[in-house]
């Protein structure tokens, strides 16, 4: 019968020796990357060396700082909101919402601080056709999130929940902005186009009787001669230079600004310029004299 403890008194077959190549390709290979810098230097290698194209290396390298990044670093703030009423009729609310062009409306009842809800602009398309309809059956209910949740961690959620927008909150309970899931992901892929780019070459689109929504990349060449004025072009090429040019910084969110017979309204902007202006013509020029279509 073999002893069982056999195998604890016999010495263990020596382990064959690792020729000199492998110990030398094993002191070549490079140390796996530790953290998050290790990985980022290994991009930028990367990238210098060609492997990664410059697209490929930004969005990879969004993808690694949306961990380091919060809500608050990327969210709408409170004062910038663009907010509905839930008590005013539709007719009363149809202007804001077509001028703003957001496919998503927080709503209130009473005192701003007091959102009950979300409206989405595709659900209106039911109502049209009954403007006594009360804006209640259409809303939907809001997501609070705190400034401080990491956006990788939003990604997931607004992802498992199909919802694109949340309202941000303090520490205190208090309302102090929103983010959606474009912002989100406009920190991994760059800007993202809305629905109103479609027709690239199209700067300058008619929304009322006197009223246009413009690029802010729109020129300015092009801009004078569909409005039949002459905001100067020394400086600035587009639109959005000539405006961070008048406002001394760059255009923010619901700043206003008249010139020209004409008031300039920022929609849509980012932390380095406008992307979006409603135009409104001041003193309505006769049909025939009229210029931008």
């Amino acid at each position: 019968m073999p002893d069982p403890h056999a195998s604890d008194s016999e010495p263990r077959p020596p382990r064959p020796a690792r020729s000199l190549i492998s110990r030398f390709k094993a002191l070549l290979r490079p140390a796996p990357p530790a953290d998050r810098d290790d990985i980022r230097a290994v991009l930028e290698a990367a990238h210098d060396h060609s492997v990664l194209d410059g697209e490929s290396y930004a969005m990879i390298s969004g993808a690694l700082a949306v961990a380091d990044k919060t809500v608050a670093d990327i969210m709408v703030s409170r004062a910038r909101m663009d907010l509905l009423d839930i008590s005013r009729p539709l007719p009363e609310l149809m202007p804001a919402i077509t001028e703003t062009g957001h496919s998503r409306f927080p709503v209130y009842e009473g005192d701003r601080d007091n959102i009950v809800g979300v409206l989405l602009a595709k659900d209106l398309l039911l109502a049209l056709a009954d403007h006594a309809l009360d804006i209640r059956a259409l809303v939907r209910p809001p997501v609070f999130i705190p400034e401080s949740k990491r956006l990788n961690e939003l990604l997931h959620e607004f992802r498992v929940s199909r919802n694109h927008l949340a309202i941000v909150i303090d520490e205190h309970g208090g309302i102090c902005g929103l983010v959606t899931m474009e912002d989100v992901l406009e920190q991994i892929v760059g800007d993202i186009e809305d629905e109103f780019d479609d027709e690239a070459e199209k700067t300058i689109f008619r929304t009322g009787e006197n009223s246009w929504r413009a690029m802010g990349s729109a020129e300015i060449e092009d801009f004078n001669e569909a409005f039949g004025v002459q905001l100067p072009d020394e400086d600035a090429d587009t639109l959005n230079g000539w405006l961070a040019a008048e406002l001394g910084h760059i255009p923010r969110r619901g700043e206003r600004l008249e010139r020209h017979g004409l008031a300039f309204t920022v929609v849509s902007a980012d932390g380095k310029r406008a992307r979006w202006l409603h135009i409104q013509r001041l003193d309505p020029l006769p049909p025939a004299t009229e210029h931008a279509a």
